[in-house]
């Protein structure tokens, strides 16, 4: 203890070393965000503006950047939030999921190093790579341990993880991307994981790095669609091909470019080339992001383009052909498919004879599906321990099989403690007697609804080695329909229609969904209504009454209503889940009490703050007409028929305004007629005059 207090001590001395002012940078975390207090907020200003914008601001501490595609236009629209407090801070705050959203928390770092980028460093929480680490120090503070990273000059720092409670401070040279060496990217508690962007685009890789079409399973187009549509475009420029635009991401200074759409030869003016900050490693779901990717609400048939991200390529053979002995020959990654034919026997997946294993999992609803692929043909059976004669599956000359295990009942004796199923399965060669070639496989499942991310790791447990594999299923987004009577889905109605407001998942997922903190909110965002409230119960029921379940969905039926000053409505519902179905709210409204799917009923001082960060934020606009306005409502469905519109609907109401001319027009059109009447008169009393009657004597 004396000895580690000694190295605190001297280390914080030389941190005082580096400089006598800390200088002012940023740390990034995507898709996530931190609860603060916003006192400020601004509407369409670029990532870069908002970013500087509270790097001015001595009151500032965090910026929330988020965007969305508009498909009128088509433009992103952006909003940008400053905050004078932050959680981002507090190593025992979670953050919460966001789409599109980039959280931006301000540091004050003593490095001579701080690059002039919008952000020092990529941050992910409760992550690690484990092992791989170059230099271990004790810092008093997460600050001054990324000053040690970029003030680190024996090797190239690429990564930093710090923990909270043990104040370790970890430097590497290796992060996510680095290529022939064993990764495993693992879940750890009070440890956070930071990747240095500071870095020139020639220092991301310890290899050369190329850029190429992504290998993760998904089809290129989805990939290139979801990159235009929910990537932040950094920068916008028109080359005249692929190549041009690649050279522009790998000689981009203003930030690390990590990958780029390039959209076809030039056309006109238009920008044929983007490039972004991101790539699949730094979404938080990585490459399943581009699968639960819905479709834009509005395609135009215009040409998406190709995508490419930078990879480190993987590093040659030494002259004696073998790999290096600080190097392991591969890389595992729970989204990525390894190549196994680089895999050798000193490895801890393969056995004496020279097969080697990849096995992965597939936690679902119902069972556990466990896929092994080898590098030769495998011959024997694969079965859960204990359960060898009713959980088994016998295995004749394949490199491809698999195992369902279930998770209820004795076939496979799957054992299940708060929502974690756990097994063990065996890869056994001869059909009866196990060796110790064989392998064990200790596999589990976790169902938390505070992360959709997959993790997959590995550890000999005893001979035949035993690998632990921990996969958790992510939770499927939700959305917002509203009905009319003869359940079709509808876009404009009329005020007092019986409506069915409904919030849906899929049904085949084990989790289930409450709602809370609804409100109603005109569309100029100048009226609001609450229509729950945040414990889950409706603020007035003969508006809009309670929730209740219809299967893994949520619905009240309530009678449109509209603001006063506004025909568009938009709804805005906070939706959390559950593992298996949610516990109704007790809601007391006068003298009765009824049942409402949000949060069960307590005092505000008894939630925890990780019941309260696990909320997304849905929203659905609907257009109220009053009594008689048919045409009107004629009018504004044909406008709306030449475009397809997708699940999330936006009505613009289009209301006609006469102009100077038509005014113009009508004026002079009016005083002719009044001249004519003036004119007819004039001549009908001439003429009586000029011609008297005749009397008869």
């Amino acid at each position: 203890m004396l000895q580690r207090g000694l190295q605190i001590t001297l280390l914080l001395v030389l941190a005082h070393t580096y400089g006598s002012l800390a200088r002012i940078a940023f740390e990034k975390l995507t898709d996530f965000d931190y609860r603060g207090t916003t006192y400020y907020t601004v509407k369409n200003l670029s990532l870069y503006e908002c970013q500087g914008w509270c790097r001015e601001e001595p009151d500032c501490q965090a910026a929330l950047f988020s965007f969305v595609m508009n498909p009128l236009i088509p433009m992103q629209e952006t909003l940008c939030q400053l905050q004078n407090e932050t959680s981002s801070n507090n190593p025992s705050a979670t953050p919460q999921r966001s789409v599109n959203m980039y959280y931006m928390t301000k540091l004050q770092l003593r490095s001579e190093n701080v690059c002039l980028r919008p952000w020092a460093f990529e941050r992910i929480p409760n992550k690690m790579i484990r092992g791989l680490d170059n230099a271990l120090i004790y810092t008093s503070t997460k600050e001054a341990c990324l000053s040690a990273c970029l003030n680190e000059h024996r090797f190239t720092c690429r990564s930093v993880e710090y923990n909270y409670v043990t104040l370790q401070c970890q430097l590497s040279d290796s992060d996510r991307r680095t290529t022939g060496q064993f990764v495993q990217f693992v879940d750890a508690q009070g440890v956070d994981y930071f990747e240095n962007l500071c870095l020139k685009g020639n220092q991301a890789c310890k290899t050369n790095r190329v850029f190429q079409t992504p290998r993760i399973g998904v089809a290129d187009d989805k990939v290139a669609q979801y990159a235009s549509l929910h990537y932040y475009t950094d920068k916008e420029l028109q080359v005249t091909s692929e190549a041009a635009c690649r050279l522009a991401c790998e000689i981009e200074n203003e930030f690390l470019c990590r990958s780029f759409l390039y959209k076809g030869p030039p056309q006109g003016a238009l920008y044929n080339c983007q490039l972004f900050h991101l790539d699949h490693k730094t979404l938080p779901d990585g490459p399943s992001t581009y699968l639960n990717a819905e479709r834009p609400l509005i395609d135009n048939g215009e040409r998406i383009g190709s995508y490419f991200e930078n990879v480190c390529e993987k590093p040659g053979p030494s002259p004696t052909g073998a790999p290096s002995d600080n190097t392991l020959p591969v890389v595992f990654e729970a989204t990525e498919d390894p190549n196994l034919n680089n895999l050798t026997r000193s490895d801890v997946n393969c056995d004496k004879t020279g097969t080697c294993y990849d096995v992965s999992v597939n936690c679902k609803d119902t069972k556990i599906a466990v896929q092994v692929r080898t590098n030769k043909p495998f011959n024997g059976r694969i079965y859960a321990l204990g359960r060898s004669e009713t959980c088994n599956v016998d295995v004749i000359n394949s490199d491809l099989f698999r195992l369902d295990l279930t998770m209820t009942g004795q076939d496979c004796n799957t054992q299940s403690v708060i929502g974690v199923y756990s097994n063990t399965v065996v890869l056994q060669h001869h059909s009866v007697v196990m060796t110790k070639a064989d392998k064990i496989y200790k596999v589990k499942c976790t169902y938390d609804m505070s992360s959709k991310n997959i993790t997959f790791g590995m550890m000999p447990i005893r001979d035949p080695e035993m690998i632990s594999i921990t996969s958790a299923p992510e939770a499927p987004p939700p959305r917002i329909r509203i009905l009319d009577s003869r359940s079709r889905e509808v876009e404009t109605v009329r005020i007092g229609d019986k409506l069915t407001f409904r919030i849906e998942i899929p049904e085949d997922t084990p989790y289930g969904i409450f709602a809370r903190s609804c409100v109603a909110m005109a569309k100029d965002s100048k009226s609001t209504f609450q229509i729950i409230d945040d414990e889950g119960c409706p603020v007035d029921p003969s508006i809009f009454p309670a929730f209740t379940p219809d299967g893994n969905a949520l619905q009240s039926i309530y009678e449109a209503f509209r603001f006063t000053e506004s025909y568009g409505v938009i709804f805005q519902c906070n939706v959390k889940y559950c593992l298996g179905p949610c516990e109704p709210a007790v809601c007391e409204w006068g003298r009765d009490s009824l049942e409402s799917w949000g949060r069960r009923k307590r005092s505000v001082s008894n939630v925890t703050d990780e019941e309260k960060e696990e909320d997304m934020t849905l929203s659905q606009e609907i257009l109220v007409l009053d009594f008689g306005d048919d045409k009107q409502s004629e009018f504004l469905k044909s406008e709306l028929s030449s475009a397809e519109f997708g699940k999330d609907k936006t009505v613009t109401i289009i209301e006609p305004c006469p102009t100077k001319t038509s005014v113009l027009a009508l004026g002079v059109t009016c005083a002719l007629l009044v001249l004519l009447y003036i004119s007819t008169l004039f001549c009908y009393y001439m003429k009586k005059w000029l011609n008297p009657g005749k009397h008869i004597a």
